[in-house]
């Protein structure tokens, strides 16, 4: 086994903690079969051992300074309060040179208000990105070159990622893992964490969600059916009878519930089963859209396209790094 993946986070002050903490743990529970670590996270701020305040009440003293930019092959700007690209657009000379050594081929990633100081360095200039929803009007008015959507989970636009606020982040973070090196070691390091090893990169950020009204069971019990029946026929109609309740009021508490339509829900939940499949068996193409209740391979290509912009063979062959063989599907 090579070196593991170098991971620096850079700490810039005031520091959102939560965000900082978040790489080094989800990360660092990355592990191969023989249990090494995948990636070497560490942390480093402006000037190697100089104490760096977070908003949280405690102080970090980093081992590196940002010469650990250079040598990075990922590096993670968490949430931060600092004034120059938070207020004014603008990076300290300081933070410019340190950006500025990142090497051209490394990925770079924002967590939550990080993506303030990538966008103030130009990195975001003409990309997708996200941040938190409650600074999106102020991201908004001081970076207009950035093709921002605050509804998003996170966002990849070429070698630059960045999340929403907070536990976003550890989405994003997973998804790296899941890219890097498939579903089974994101899903094991989600285990060691204890939270949902994948949320959609475009599911909303939740915002303003309404609590469900009191005195029911709501929709949860019907959607934890309907992932265990999604190889059947699961309409409407069959969604609310299951529920008992009438299909008015079933659509109307589905989506306070998940911020979705019932059918967008399930057609999200098939394709989230199906890229399951394609990455953890080698079952022909056809039998994974049927057991996705996909119907047929040409309706799976359809939306795999639709939604993921790549076929089925050719999401296999990413996710699944021991995948050789040839296929005649057409891409």
């Amino acid at each position: 086994m090579g070196a593991p993946h170098l991971v620096a986070v850079l700490a810039l002050e005031p520091l959102i903690g939560f965000d900082m903490t978040i790489p080094p743990l989800v990360l660092g529970e990355a592990k191969d079969d023989s249990g090494q670590p995948l990636y070497e996270v560490q942390i480093c701020g402006l000037q190697a051992g100089q104490p760096i305040s977070s908003t949280n009440g405690f102080q970090v003293v980093p081992k590196f300074g940002p010469e650990l930019l250079a040598r990075a092959d990922t590096v993670i700007v968490p949430g931060t309060r600092i004034a120059e690209p938070r207020t004014q657009g603008v990076l300290p000379p300081e933070l410019a040179a340190a950006l500025g050594s990142i090497r051209p081929d490394a990925r770079i990633v924002s967590i939550c208000t990080g993506a303030f100081v990538l966008a103030a360095a130009g990195l975001l200039d003409g990309r997708r990105a996200t941040t938190h929803w409650n600074f999106a009007d102020m991201f908004r008015s001081l970076y207009p070159a950035v093709r921002l959507d605050e509804n998003l989970l996170f966002v990849q636009d070429e070698n630059i990622w960045s999340s929403a606020g907070l536990a976003a982040g550890i989405d994003l973070c997973l998804h790296l893992i899941r890219t890097d090196h498939g579903s089974a070691v994101a899903n094991n390091a989600a285990r060691y964490c204890v939270v949902p090893p994948w949320r959609e990169g475009g599911q909303s950020q939740f915002i303003e969600q309404h609590v469900p009204e009191p005195g029911n069971d709501g929709t949860a019990p019907t959607r934890l059916w309907a992932l265990r029946q999604l190889h059947r026929e699961l309409d409407l109609n069959t969604l609310a009878a299951h529920a008992c309740m009438s299909v008015r009021t079933f659509t109307r508490r589905f989506k306070a519930e998940t911020g979705m339509a019932p059918g967008a829900w399930v057609l999200q939940q098939r394709l989230r089963h199906a890229r399951q499949l394609l990455e953890t068996t080698d079952l022909p193409i056809d039998e994974v859209a049927r057991s996705a209740g996909m119907g047929t391979a040409a309706s799976l290509r359809h939306h795999m396209r639709a939604e993921l912009g790549v076929p089925p063979l050719t999401y296999r062959k990413t996710f699944r790094k021991d995948w050789h063989r040839e296929s005649l599907e057409t891409v």
